[in-house]
């Protein structure tokens, strides 16, 4: 059972950076055909698919961010990774870190991020 704890700096003013953390258990994060996202969803809104890293350590982003995103991993810490620059308030949101398996998914709890001055 893959298990998956976000953690983040929870205010970010608007301009800066953030970054994220996913930490990973219960599997490698290098396991063959595993996909890890971030998935976020901002208030009153739907879930918004950010982008991935694939167990091949390939990246996939959502058009949309892809200017503004970057997602890593780190294979020794069992761990992936946010970027994004350029934060705005309209950027306010849950962030969610995924794991998707074949047909299996599993999700963080997600991490509250707020971009205000």
């Amino acid at each position: 059972q893959v298990q998956l704890q976000e953690s983040g700096p929870g205010l970010v003013r608007p301009s800066q950076t953030l970054s994220l953390t996913c930490a990973v258990s219960g599997d490698s994060i290098t396991t063959k055909y595993y996909y890890w996202s971030w998935i976020r969803q901002a208030p009153g809104k739907g879930l918004e698919w950010m982008g991935a890293i694939a167990y091949s350590d390939n990246t996939y982003y959502s058009p949309s961010l892809k200017s503004r995103t970057s997602i890593s991993r780190d294979n020794a810490k069992n761990t992936a990774y946010l970027q994004m620059n350029s934060l705005k308030p309209e950027d306010t949101a849950v962030y969610y870190c995924n794991a998707l398996y074949g047909r299996r998914d599993y999700w963080g709890q997600g991490t509250q991020v707020t971009v205000s001055s």
